[in-house]
């Protein structure tokens, strides 16, 4: 989590095949448990071929994760394409959340009916690791009754260096006794980005399975 930044300039160099079947095999695993249609898309570089695309300083995208899932999926596409995110990251691979500035005509996966191409999940080797962002306070992100105990620290601690929409960090953690509760707070993508926090937290925290999505 320390280490991962988003990058959005990567270098030609293709990601291995046994990489390519851990992430795969991931992949798979994350759509038997959400019941969501992840995608992965590889040498494929038309949908970050595009003004929007230019706009956003993407370079050399020719992988991506495709979040395909039914509509009010969107804080499960979050949580699992954190979980995905991370994992590249473990593998030396570098990654960026896209919701708006690539072409979700150009890209290279299947949606179903009833379905939506929600955002995409840039993947590969970066030319640079990118810069860490800004946080605000932990205090201005929770709610928490008397002393903060340890462990909802770290899950705080974890969540702040969570990817977000514009840096914006619209989200509020609540401790109620031993009970957490998460919240959007406004924003574009907020629910994905509930979803991204909640993975962060969850992790950070040691309490796999705080949140029921």
């Amino acid at each position: 989590m320390k280490n991962r930044h988003s990058v959005r300039s990567y270098s030609d160099r293709k990601i291995e095949k046994e990489k390519m079947d851990e992430l795969r095999k991931a992949i798979d695993e994350c759509n038997r448990s959400s019941g969501l249609n992840i995608q992965l898309v590889t040498e494929e570089p038309t949908a970050f071929d595009s003004f929007m695309a230019h706009y956003g300083k993407f370079s050399g995208v020719r992988n991506y994760i495709a979040m395909v899932g039914k509509k009010g999926e969107d804080e499960k596409i979050g949580y699992y394409g954190e979980k995905l995110v991370l994992l590249a990251q473990s593998m030396g691979l570098n990654t960026c959340w896209v919701a708006l500035t690539f072409s979700k005509r150009k890209a290279g996966c299947k949606v179903g009916s009833g379905e939506k191409l929600l955002c995409a999940i840039a993947l590969g080797y970066g030319n640079t690791q990118g810069v860490e962002h800004k946080s605000k306070p932990m205090t201005d992100l929770c709610k928490v009754q008397g002393e903060m105990p340890g462990w909802f620290k770290d899950g705080m601690e974890a969540a702040m260096l969570a990817p977000t929409a514009m840096n914006q960090q619209k989200f509020l953690f609540t401790l109620d006794g031993e009970k957490v509760t998460a919240e959007k707070t406004g924003g574009m993508y907020s629910l994905v980005d509930l979803g991204i926090v909640k993975y962060h937290f969850e992790v950070g925290s040691g309490k796999e399975g705080l949140f029921k999505l």
